[in-house]
């Protein structure tokens, strides 16, 4: 992992050295059988929540840990490089619960939030439909008002925590508009509420992610997020912050795989010299390191405009898009360092290459993301906003 950081504060340097020891402590004796089990490892999530971390970049009023997103970027980026199911998961959990800290009331702060950033709660986030992903516009699922309740029917799918939350975050249609969109806040024991089988998936195995069925779920209307019709500015609100946390979590997922090509090259010997020895690997190894250090500032810039209250949608974006394009790469390089044994499960290697390719699907693909990028190319350029959120020495 790398040795040389830049934060903002010595609290901080101490936080990031905390999650760096839990993730090699607590985390990495666990990742290769519960991955190879598909086993869920909800006990974990709830260690991080005893310690502060599924709360870190949210107020401390409210149970969070109160710290900028730069500086929890970099921890979830600790916990990417070791186990990505739960780093995914600490993402996906923070930006479940985005709508209640920003949107939400004081009411339904005080009595919900501490809860789930305690890790007493669990969450998801459900808003792709199987004919609605990249478009959440066109999504179907109705929330129907009905006298002081809303009555929930539809189906959403790509659930991750499907099945396994305690809550779930859910943007519905509330009217026939595509603009007549809502967030809710749905105890996973309500009524009528299930989860199909998990998928089946190529990599993050650990982490379950199931179609969730939604029949005559009805909900007081007390847990509606912000004003009705406020549900689609909630979502892509959350998604530029939920962006950061694939983009953290793909640079930590490259940089565990760069530290074990870096060992096996120190220790496998061909022609009576170390592999690393050999400029051809060697230079591998160097754009591997590159590719990460580009990725992390990249993100961590994204995350400092975020952090002094300037638009950082665009960047966002790009940060998303560099970073899992290039944890594909980089996981790639590392099977390819590894020769023969690279393509088998004795080595984690292969994991981080199965593991990368889904960061450049969810969140939104990277096409969107290119999508997103080039149209803001055509808004009025914010490089002063840049200027001014980057920390002066």
């Amino acid at each position: 992992m790398p040795a040389r950081r830049v934060l903002p504060t010595e609290e901080a340097t101490e936080l990031v050295r905390l999650v760096r020891q839990v993730a090699t402590e607590q985390l990495m004796p666990r990742v290769a059988q519960a991955e190879r089990d598909a086993s869920f490892p909800r006990d974990i999530f709830t260690l991080l929540g005893e310690v502060g971390l599924l709360g870190l970049p949210y107020p401390e009023e409210y149970g969070g840990g109160g710290q900028p997103y730069e500086v929890y970027l970099q921890c979830l980026e600790e916990i990417g490089a070791v186990w990505s199911s739960v780093g995914v998961g600490t993402s996906v959990h923070a930006l479940s619960c985005f709508g209640l800290a920003t949107f939400g009331s004081e009411e339904q702060k005080q009595r919900w939030l501490p809860d789930m950033l305690g890790g007493s709660l669990l969450g998801a986030y459900c808003l792709s439909e199987p004919h609605a992903g990249s478009d959440p516009a066109a999504m179907r699922t109705m929330a129907r008002r009905d006298g002081d309740d809303y009555v929930i029917n539809g189906a959403k799918a790509w659930t991750t925590h499907g099945g396994r939350a305690d809550f779930y975050k859910v943007i519905a249609r509330t009217g026939e508009g595509r603009g007549d969109i809502s967030c809710f806040l749905v105890p996973a024991d309500t009524p009528g509420l299930s989860a199909d089988s998990p998928e089946q998936k190529m990599g993050l195995t650990s982490s379950p992610t199931a179609t969730m069925r939604f029949d005559d779920v009805r909900i007081p209307a007390e847990r509606r997020l912000g004003a009705q019709g406020d549900g689609l500015k909630i979502a892509l609100a959350g998604l530029d912050s939920g962006r950061l946390g694939i983009a953290a979590v793909a640079t930590g997922l490259a940089q565990g795989a760069l530290d074990q090509a870096v060992a096996y090259a120190k220790e496998r010997e061909t022609f009576g010299r170390r592999i690393i020895d050999h400029q051809g690997l060697a230079f591998i190894l160097a754009d591997m390191e590159a590719g990460i250090q580009a990725a992390r500032a990249t993100t961590l810039h994204a995350a400092r405009l975020k952090d002094a209250g300037r638009p950082f949608s665009r960047e966002a974006s790009i940060a998303k898009m560099v970073a899992t394009d290039n944890a594909m790469k980089v996981s790639t390089d590392a099977v390819q360092v590894f020769g023969g044994y690279g393509y088998t499960r004795d080595f984690p290697v292969e994991r981080y290459m199965r593991e990368a390719k889904v960061m450049q699907i969810f969140e939104g693909t990277n096409q969107i993301q290119r999508m997103v990028i080039s149209r803001g190319l055509d808004r009025p350029a914010s490089h002063e906003g840049a200027i001014e959120a980057w920390p002066r020495a």
